[in-house]
């Protein structure tokens, strides 16, 4: 076994992932054997959750199948994320990737396609596929884009908040109409324009 992947072995040895892998596979009634590169293959479990097909805990990586190849994209998909194991200091990375789920579903719908761990253990080896922004996240990042531009001599998509009137800068047009804000108020009575503060 190469070092890199004897250091994954002990490190989620020593944080507890891999024991608490074992436990769970257990607890699902998988059969655990020892597999390639310092993991454990758990196959046969039984319990509902977490209702993906194939799932890692430390070095420990559990299918509902009876069998999991050791050469199959899967197999490889699932070892990087028992290097995540390791990076996140063990049984923290459940609730950091649970999270990660969250922030995909919100985005796009889909628990995995935006989700951090699954993007780099490889979403197509995981069997996830990438999904599009959802419709009103897409036109909110799109306004976000394009404010930082100019277009038509204001701030895109800023210039209609009062409270950034006194904005200056190199996106900024001279003789530019500005919106009445705090400290504005006489100008904006008179009809004059106000002039970016230097």
């Amino acid at each position: 076994m190469r070092p890199p992947l004897r250091v994954r072995q002990a490190v989620n040895l020593a944080n507890g992932s891999t024991l608490a892998g074992l436990g769970v596979a257990a607890l699902g009634g998988a059969a655990v054997a020892r597999g390639a590169d310092g993991l454990f293959a758990g196959t046969g479990y039984r319990l509902p959750v977490p209702p993906a097909p194939a799932f890692c805990l430390g070095n420990v990586i559990v299918t509902r199948g009876d069998a999991l190849d050791p050469g199959s994209r899967l197999f490889r998909h699932e070892a990087r994320h028992a290097t995540q194991f390791a990076w996140c200091g063990g049984v923290v990375m459940v609730p950091l990737y649970l999270a990660a789920a969250g922030v995909s579903w919100v985005l796009t719908g889909d628990f995995g396609a935006r989700n951090v761990f699954e993007r780099l253990a490889g979403l197509a080896d995981g069997g996830y596929a990438d999904k599009p922004l959802r419709p009103a996240i897409r036109r909110a990042a799109e306004r976000l884009r394009v404010g930082r531009g100019v277009r038509g001599g204001r701030l895109s998509g800023l210039s209609g908040l009062s409270g950034l009137s006194g904005l200056s800068g190199p996106g900024r047009t001279a003789g530019a109409r500005v919106r009445p804000g705090p400290g504005r108020a006489s100008a904006a009575r008179d009809g004059s324009t106000a002039s970016p503060c230097r």
